[in-house]
């Protein structure tokens, strides 16, 4: 290859690089994407036919980019008035008390649901090294102060539909084995957990319906048609969207609506809006 040749591809090449860097940098970061999804229940009961149930999670409200972007997202979330909301964990990224009052700022602008809102705590709301529970237990009171009740393994039933809530799986109260152990299989039941890898992990029984986890950001960036390169999780098939598991159970891992870096390449931020439906006896 001619100098000339040489050296005009290599400008061509590093144009394609910067426009790149800054996409990844200054657009899709901040291009939310609301992903609709049908959810077939077991139990469901006829009057929650065809209701809303959204899904947000990790908004990382802290000093790692403009909040303002979370609020005007959250914003745009509350035009769809859904029935049911749920919060799956990572509402800070911790550094400082200063958090604190970042999030009740964000959060005067909350979704809340017609029917019911409910939330859990993720890792990084338990502070650094995730061991901090006072600052989860700051987190929680903001969140319920703002109309988001946390469930800490702990479960609450909304007009006939079932929630189990499960503490952080790397924080300080992961305490899953006795609230999972008491779930009835007759009612319509949903799990929130905020990593995905507890699915993996021997606690539940013969639960077989919906958990709703976050955490792995859908790996932030990913090379077209491949695997993102790193995540958060032991079980890198826990990336993002619907995974079937064994036992009937099905997963759904957020893309999140924050992140604790502002880079994002074929991974758009997500909240997600379930339609429920009554899943079909002969499904089973």
């Amino acid at each position: 290859m001619k100098r000339r040749k040489f050296l005009k591809r290599l400008a061509q090449l590093s144009g394609i690089g910067a426009l790149t860097g800054m996409y990844a940098w200054q657009i899709e970061p901040f291009w939310l994407e609301f992903v609709k999804i049908k959810m077939l229940v077991k139990n469901l009961p006829a009057h929650l036919v065809g209701k809303t149930l959204m899904q947000i999670s990790d908004m990382h409200v802290g000093n790692g980019f403009d909040r303002k972007y979370i609020i005007k997202s959250l914003q745009k979330a509350q035009k769809w008035a859904p029935d049911f909301v749920v919060y799956t964990g990572d509402f800070i990224t911790y550094e400082s008390p200063e958090q604190f009052k970042q999030l009740a700022e964000v959060l005067a602008h909350a979704v809340l649901g017609k029917m019911g809102t409910l939330g859990i705590l993720g890792n990084h709301d338990y502070g650094r090294s995730w061991s901090d529970s006072q600052v989860a237990h700051q987190v929680a009171s903001i969140a319920a102060d703002k109309g988001i009740a946390i469930l800490r393994n702990a479960g609450q039933e909304i007009a006939g539909l079932h929630f189990t809530g499960l503490d952080d799986y790397w924080g300080t109260n992961y305490a899953p084995h006795q609230i999972l152990a008491g779930i009835d299989p007759d009612k319509a039941n949903i799990v929130l957990c905020h990593n995905p890898d507890v699915a993996d992990e021997p606690v539940w029984g013969h639960y077989s319906d919906w958990i709703l986890s976050g955490h792995t950001h859908g790996g932030q960036c990913k090379p077209p048609f491949l695997d993102p390169p790193l995540l958060p999780v032991q079980n890198t098939r826990y990336s993002a969207g619907k995974i079937d598991l064994a036992g009937g159970r099905t997963l759904y891992v957020n893309r999140a609506l924050g992140h604790l870096l502002q880079v994002r390449f074929n991974v758009r931020p997500e909240i997600t809006i379930f339609e429920l439906q009554k899943a079909s006896e002969k499904m089973f």
